[in-house]
């Protein structure tokens, strides 16, 4: 055969793709080849749970969140009471609706009501038991400080930059579980691996140094306990009772269940945005996001802000409505709430909150109240009955 320049050049081009394809090969991880897009959209029906719409820890979290507020309030005054004067207009900034004195008359159990000693009006102090839950509260934030650091350095090393906003940690500093002081002096209440950045015009970004260290989510911690394979993990599921998807959805699942795992602590870059890789990576960063806080759910809207940060596609809140069997959407309390389902189905699937027992006894300790108040409400009829007996008394006695 004979070849001229032409032939050349071609074979040139041939050899040298070749070469820059095998170099791609060993640089681009495995599911960089596999980014297809088989997901039919179609609109998933919502059903109903009864066993997820009753946990207490999830659906009384709008109560318990303004009622640690202000007993938090209360305990950093000097003489542990506080006049109602002093909070009855900070209502917005402690999560409480409507007035604040009937929000704390509202628990008898929490709060006492008496007359203060320097003015004329009411005020308020803890009761002693919930004196004794504040005292056990405070000794779990110090003995397991170290679970509560690493579950905010998750939070952080998520990011894409490895850094977030001060302001958008704190709105989700009551799902993680994290102190005020946290936040507000990182460089004595965290480790040295957290730095605060000051970025102008008031604003600061909380960044992370992870010094080679390699973080594990929950899927993977899991998958070696069990002897298997970090690469591929297929997602627990857990269907609800009467929840049956259609056939198409249900091959795309085994599909997707089969689809390698890319942590939410990696790179994602890479990946293409409309590809069922691209789904499995979104779902497993809700998936480790629900592990790290306190009750394993979060109000929906509440993520929207992290979006930017976390290289989420525009509508990654689809996901919760796509997987069904992974995820509970309750529509208690007037607002959506998106529930993780396997630690409620599997108590060895991931460790448990160190500050979940203590809100629990809050709110067996705010029940108390209902039960007070119940009490209270026959004296007050009575009362009323005999002054009016009395006043018919002294009518006729005149005439």
């Amino acid at each position: 055969m004979i070849f001229n320049q032409s032939h050349f050049r071609k074979l040139k081009r041939l050899l040298f793709s070749s070469r820059k394809s095998l170099i791609l090969y060993e640089e681009q991880p495995s599911f960089s080849f596999t980014q297809k897009s088989n997901y039919v959209d179609v609109k998933m029906r919502w059903k109903k749970d009864a066993f997820y719409d009753s946990i207490e820890i999830i659906h009384r979290s709008p109560e318990l969140k303004p009622l640690i507020s202000l007993k938090n309030c209360i305990t950093e005054e000097p003489d542990r009471c506080i006049p109602i004067c002093a909070i009855s207009k900070s209502g917005f900034k402690l999560g409480v609706r409507g007035k604040v004195s009937s929000f704390l008359r509202r628990y008898p159990s929490v709060f006492e009501e008496f007359t203060g000693p320097k003015y004329n009006l009411p005020w308020f102090r803890l009761t002693p038991e919930a004196i004794d839950l504040d005292r056990e509260e405070r000794v779990v934030y110090r003995d397991r400080k170290a679970d509560i650091i690493v579950r905010l350095k998750k939070l952080v090393l998520m990011s894409k930059e490895k850094r977030l906003p001060v302001n958008v940690i704190r709105g989700l500093q009551w799902y993680l579980g994290v102190l005020d002081e946290f936040l507000k002096n990182p460089e004595t209440n965290l480790d040295s691996s957290f730095r605060l950045m000051d970025m102008g015009d008031g604003l600061q970004w909380l960044t992370v140094d992870p010094d080679g260290e390699t973080m594990l989510s929950v899927m993977q911690k899991n998958a070696i306990t069990r002897g298997e394979s970090t690469e591929v993990i297929s997602y627990p599921l857990f269907p609800s009772k009467g929840l049956r998807l259609k056939r198409k959805i249900s091959n795309w699942l085994d599909e997707f269940q089969e689809l390698p795992y890319v942590s939410p602590y990696e790179e994602s870059s890479n990946l293409n945005p409309n590809s069922d890789i691209s789904e499995k990576r979104v779902v497993g960063v809700l998936h480790e996001l629900l592990s790290l806080f306190v009750d394993h759910s979060v109000q929906r809207k509440m993520l929207f802000c992290l979006r930017p940060y976390m290289d989420l596609p525009q509508k990654f809140y689809k996901a919760f409505e796509r997987h069904p069997h992974m995820f509970y959407l309750s529509l208690r309390n007037k607002t959506c709430t998106a529930i993780l389902k396997e630690p409620y189905n599997d108590d060895s699937a991931m460790e448990a909150h160190p500050i979940l027992e203590v809100r629990k006894k809050y709110i067996r300790l705010m029940k108390e109240s209902d039960f007070i108040l119940k009490n209270r409400r026959p004296e007050k009829n009575s009362e009323a009955r005999e002054r009016q007996v009395n006043l018919e008394l002294e009518s006729q006695i005149t005439i």
